[in-house]
């Protein structure tokens, strides 16, 4: 029986019904604007405030090293450029790896365009950076790492707390340099704490935890200078201009607390849905690489290249099945190119264009596995008959 099945949230989420419950007044009675001194307006100030706890629980920071962005891309722009212009006299020199998500990779492309240098550290079949290329490359000049918390496309955790060691003890020697993650997978889906990652900055997004799209955050450690980007008002402890969207930041806190409270439970649900669909891949389909390492990566990603087909091919498939997957990065969408996280790991362009992220969500069911793995194999088959390769192939 056809069924509508969305395995697609690590593009996005819906959004939960409670965190729609608590935002909704603040479109309609409740709308002040949190800068102003009235009533309305303090009614606003303190639900923003509460929201700001609320997103700082989830990482374990202070309430007032939490910055409201419009999302996890600003985020990242505001952290890196931010960091930069603010303290270039330490340097020009930034780290970064070869799978961080567009919003962190074509920030520091512009960069070198001027004048910066950047190392994009390598990550092996695996999809993890080691520790040694990250200490390997710290020069006399660098003055930022930014490495992701946990990939957007293959689901792989980086040794952030790895790297937040090691940037510790270069500055204990008397280096200025500074630590960056972009968390937007990791937070809701695996414990996220700045104080462990010792981080001093790091980047949240909203639609990825079942609130809105338009609203994220950006942590700041306390003492860390940014110039800030958003220029115009003095919101934001004068980090980030512009009227708060006081009804979206509430549903981020609210998002925020939810996970925080469901966070073991909701990682045990989901690897097991994921482990289960894995399994009936290897027994109902030949020919498939799984992409990234199999332990240390998000409970929610599985990303598969099959061969002899177009990963495209077998999404419009799929999604006429009522299936919805991605080929990558949502950001990236419409792009003719491989995806370069799977070519990354040393994949050929035929397993990185055969590609396909199903990323599983606090909605999915243990029968939307199952009615997957039921359309899948056929959806493959019909597409490998319709190559000359593979129809070689299986000739011989």
């Amino acid at each position: 029986m056809f069924r509508r099945v969305y395995l697609d949230n690590s593009a996005t989420t819906p959004i939960d019904g409670e965190v729609v419950e608590a935002m909704m007044p603040y479109f309609t009675e409740k709308f002040g604007n949190a800068s102003s001194i009235h009533f309305f307006g303090q009614e606003a100030r303190s639900a923003l405030d509460r929201a700001r706890h609320q997103v700082a629980e989830i990482i374990n920071a202070r309430p007032n090293e939490i910055v409201f962005t419009s999302g996890g891309t600003e985020a990242n722009n505001l952290a890196i450029r931010g960091l930069l212009e603010a303290n270039e006299k330490y340097g020009k020199h930034i780290i970064t790896s070869a799978i961080e998500h567009s919003a962190v990779r074509e920030v520091c492309q512009d960069l070198e365009k001027r004048g910066y240098a950047v190392t994009y550290l390598p990550v092996y079949t695996d999809g993890i950076v080691k520790i040694e290329d990250v200490r390997n490359a710290i020069r006399a000049d660098t003055i930022l790492i930014s490495i992701m918390t946990a990939n957007n496309e293959i689901g792989t955790i980086q040794p952030v707390e790895e790297i937040g060691k090691l940037v510790r003890r270069f500055r204990e020697d008397g280096k200025k340099i500074w630590f960056h993650t972009d968390a937007v997978q990791a937070v809701g889906k695996i414990k996220v704490d700045v104080e462990e990652i010792g981080c001093d900055l790091l980047s949240l997004s909203a639609h990825k935890i079942y609130a809105p799209k338009g609203v994220g955050a950006l942590y700041v450690r306390r003492g860390v200078r940014l110039h800030k980007q958003n220029i115009g008002g003095h919101q934001e402890r004068e980090r980030r201009g512009g009227t708060e969207s006081v009804p979206h930041i509430v549903a981020f806190g609210k998002a925020c607390e939810l996970a925080k409270n469901n966070l073991a439970e909701t990682a045990a649900r989901l690897k097991n849905l994921r482990d289960r669909f894995e399994q009936g891949i290897g027994e109902n389909i030949s020919d498939f690489e799984p992409n990234g390492n199999r332990e240390n990566r998000l409970p929610s990603i599985s990303n598969v290249s099959f061969r002899f087909i177009e990963g495209e091919g077998l999404l419009i498939n799929l999604d006429l099945q009522g299936v919805a997957v991605s080929t990558g990065s949502a950001c990236s969408s419409g792009s003719l190119e491989p995806s370069p996280v799977i070519r990354a790991l040393g994949k050929n362009d035929e397993l990185a264009r055969g590609a396909i992220r199903f990323s599983f969500g606090a909605n999915n069911t243990p029968e939307d596995v199952e009615y997957v793995l039921e359309v899948l194999p056929r959806a493959i088959e019909n597409l490998r008959r319709l190559s000359p390769i593979y129809t070689k192939q299986t000739a011989k």
